[in-house]
């Protein structure tokens, strides 16, 4: 759902409005609040997190975050899944994780709803990559296919089961096909 004030907002206008369920998002001056999770979608952006996170958190490659806020490049972004590698994890001053994230993650992935707008979740994802994202992906669960954007904006899909999912390079030891991705649907 698209917002429109009465007066276009700025970046920092709108980054001190309460936040909102689901969250909204700022993209070219106005406000857009993405739907709301459904079953499929909430189901595999918790287990592909978590997946994630068993096989990169422990030796301090990456992390991921679920509905985590990303501003930078003029837009502030919620994508379903923002993976960043150990290094690139905004701190504060006691060493812990920052509330604030005001960088690009290093991969992005969004899983489409069924009254999401496609062309806004690529639009987000391109951004992404413009702004220095390795990759990004996009799920589709009704039509059991991802949509996989490389660096250089490249795309490619991945639809058959046995298809092994592509991976930024700081994420090899993560495998996951598509058959499995999907696979979390009947458990």
């Amino acid at each position: 759902m698209v917002q429109t004030p009465t007066k276009l907002l700025t970046l920092d206008e709108f980054l001190k409005l309460p936040e909102t369920k689901p969250a909204s998002e700022f993209i070219d001056g106005q406000i857009i609040q993405k739907p709301m999770p459904q079953g499929k979608h909430s189901t595999v952006q918790l287990d592909l997190g978590a997946d994630i996170n068993l096989a990169l958190k422990p030796q301090r490659i990456a992390r991921a975050y679920s509905e985590l806020r990303c501003t930078f490049g003029g837009r502030s972004i919620v994508p379903d899944v923002a993976v960043f590698t150990w290094e690139r994890i905004p701190r504060d001053e006691n060493g812990e994780v920052a509330n604030t994230f005001a960088i690009a993650p290093d991969w992005t992935i969004e899983i489409l709803s069924p009254d999401q707008s496609q062309t806004k979740v690529v639009r987000n994802i391109l951004h992404c990559l413009v702004h220095g994202t390795q990759m990004g992906w996009l799920i589709d669960p009704e039509e059991k296919l991802v949509f996989v954007y490389h660096a250089d904006q490249r795309l490619t899909l991945f639809e058959i089961e046995s298809d092994r999912l592509p991976v930024p390079s700081f994420a090899e030891s993560f495998s996951l096909t598509v058959g499995q991705l999907f696979s979390w649907l009947t458990e």
